[in-house]
């Protein structure tokens, strides 16, 4: 009922894995394939997240508006059984609702063995929700629920995208309406693993004990103009305290200076030396979510030798996997598919244009292709698509186009891309690059690139808000009398990154404090 679409969202790939990995413990559904390599490497978990075929706006507008019916009826057709997922809204969310899903195609749908998923993804929340809602009930009815709610047919729903600050809102909106919660699912962008930070639980690691000249000392900051960042003293356990809080599960306490009972304390030792001595999988984990006690188990032999290379480095894997499903769906006879990466608006006017070339070096330079990714990734794909009802659809993995670009390119991506030079400023709602693919049968490949090189938002915010930050820091210099400060260029050293611990992953600290640095 919460799917993550948060890959192009978020500030990395690894950003994304960790994040997206996080996610799957309270849910199963996912696009962001990178958390399911990450959940499979280093969480013993062959699959750990499911998905469904699903259509994007590049996908339906490329019918055009006067063919958007028959870009939804061939939505039925690739995929005659199980749960797809249409983007409705590109033109007229309630016209679509009405004339096509509603009368023209109201037939198929209600014959199909599946479930069509209605995706208006644009319009005021909650008031889109119940007036998307109202217009599919005109046309396919409803039935009631045993607490008197409204409820579409099975073979009807919709998805909204939303952040956790809607859901609830959301939800009661609807329920206070009369409509039953399962007429709704949610997916959630950037903003289901972005948008937090450290301070969103003011995460923080702090020096609590230390032994000098042989004697215990008991280290504590206390600062007294922020009682909040007081810490903790001394050698710690974490024990049981006999308490329980109402949804049945264990009152833990902390227990400092020294003082608690190491018989009780539940902290146990995963690493020591170089080897990992504990290696939990990802269904312990998930249980242990669920406030079930799982106990640990340490390994026989400690674990020596860390994830050799790197195992997000798949070019065939780095997308939303609904995108995998897309070469169904663009009109017969597309050859050529040309899209464009710009800021549409934002918090400052000029926007500084970095990134791109970390991502291309990274990712995309070179025989990137290989037959062992793209058979990795058809394993994964395998899994992720099967339903225990409706099976798998085996036409979704486009294995034939990946081996084309083996055979005709060598593994390299036969895409041209089209850039403003890094570092340039542009108002905002220019464009700073574009892509289209060069090979007539690889038209599909152009959007599939999109998720990863969306990524580049993240450096390019870093270094606009950067570029900023440095106007107003010269401007006071100046203002203030001490113009040579910026004569000599000790300007550029009056606001110092610090920013390594407080971001996500590694890789975004390395893109993001670069881009600090132009």
């Amino acid at each position: 009922k919460l799917h993550d679409f948060g890959f192009r969202g978020v500030s990395s790939v690894e950003s994304a894995a960790t994040g997206g990995a996080a996610h799957l413990v309270n849910f199963l559904g996912s696009d962001t394939m990178a958390a399911l390599m990450c959940i499979k490497e280093y969480y013993n978990e062959s699959i750990a997240g499911f998905s469904i075929p699903a259509s994007e706006h590049s996908t339906m507008t490329s019918w055009g508006r006067e063919h958007e019916v028959d870009a939804m009826r061939n939505m039925l057709i690739q995929y005659p059984k199980g749960i797809v997922a249409c983007v409705s809204d590109s033109y007229d969310i309630f016209q679509a609702c009405e004339k096509y899903w509603g009368t023209e195609l109201k037939d198929m749908i209600m014959a199909r063995d599946g479930v069509l998923v209605v995706r208006p993804d644009s319009g005021e929340l909650p008031k889109i929700v119940l007036d998307v809602l109202e217009s599919l009930a005109g046309k396919f009815g409803t039935s009631n629920t045993p607490t008197g709610h409204k409820l579409l047919p099975p073979k009807i729903r919709i998805q909204v995208i939303a952040c956790s600050n809607s859901l609830e809102m959301i939800l009661r909106t609807m329920t206070d309406a009369g409509w039953a919660a399962d007429n709704l699912a949610f997916g959630s962008g950037g903003a289901l693993l972005q948008k937090l930070h450290r301070d969103t639980q003011k995460c923080a690691f702090k020096c609590s004990y230390a032994m000098i000249n042989g004697k215990n000392v008991d280290v504590v900051k206390d600062p007294i103009t922020d009682p909040g960042k007081k810490s903790k003293k001394g050698r710690l356990t974490l024990e049981d305290s006999g308490e329980k809080f109402p949804s049945g599960a264990t009152k833990w306490t902390t227990v400092t200076e020294g003082k608690g009972d190491p018989a009780k304390d539940i902290l146990v030792e995963v690493f020591r030396d170089g080897k990992l001595l504990i290696e939990d999988n990802f269904a312990d984990i998930r249980k242990r979510a669920n406030n079930e006690r799982v106990e640990l188990k340490k390994l026989a032999v400690p674990k020596g030798v860390g994830t050799v290379g790197d195992p997000f480095n798949n070019i065939v894997m780095l997308t939303d996997s609904y995108k995998v499903t897309h070469h169904l769906q663009y009109p017969p006879g597309t050859t050529k598919v040309y899209s464009y990466f710009e800021c549409r608006g934002g918090e400052y006017k000029d926007v500084c244009f970095f990134g791109l070339q970390y991502f291309l070096k990274k990712y995309m330079v070179g025989p990137v292709v290989t037959m062992d990714k793209v058979k990795r990734a058809e394993e994964y794909f395998k899994i992720h698509f099967s339903h225990p009802v409706w099976g798998l659809n085996e036409k979704l993995f486009n294995r034939s186009s990946w081996e084309h670009i083996i055979s005709k390119h060598g593994g390299k991506l036969p895409v041209e891309i089209k850039a403003v030079p890094e570092g340039t400023a542009l108002t905002y709602k220019n464009v700073f690059f574009t892509m289209e693919n060069t090979d007539d049968a690889c038209f599909w490949l152009t959007n599939y690139l999109e998720s990863l090189l969306v990524q580049i938002w993240y450096p390019t915010t870093v270094c606009t808000q950067s570029r900023e930050q440095k106007k107003i820091i010269t401007k006071y210099l100046k203002d203030t009398g001490t113009p040579d400060v910026v004569e000599n260029g000790l300007h550029v050293f009056k606001l110092h990154d610090f920013g390594f611990r407080g971001v996500s992953s590694v890789e975004s600290a390395a893109t993001g404090g670069a881009a600090h640095l132009v």
